[in-house]
């Protein structure tokens, strides 16, 4: 059964169709175009998903490169379930 589509009412739809940074439970960072939203679940287009145990800067180093850089994507589409998903911004709204 495919997953259910959300509503405009999803906490999570003014993002869709951005690109934005996205802090998972562990260790992982998402950085890449929302594109859905499922009732569980959320996809990304274009992007980066990173583990930063595998850097030699800090998450905030690797964000900010990206944001002045470009988002590095690794992936044309990668799908996480919402439980994994601790913090969201848009790319643009970094500081520093």
């Amino acid at each position: 059964m495919a997953p259910e589509l959300l509503s405009d009412t999803d906490w999570l739809a003014p993002f869709v169709g951005q690109v934005v940074v996205v802090d998972l439970a562990e260790f992982f960072v998402i950085i890449g175009t929302l594109a859905r939203l499922t009732s569980d679940g959320v996809v990304f287009a274009d992007a980066d998903l990173h583990d930063h145990r595998e850097s030699s800067s800090t998450k905030e180093v690797y964000v900010a490169e990206s944001a002045k850089y470009g988002v590095r994507a690794n992936r044309r589409a990668v799908a996480v379930p919402r439980r994994q998903v601790v913090a969201i911004s848009l790319l643009t709204d970094l500081l520093g």
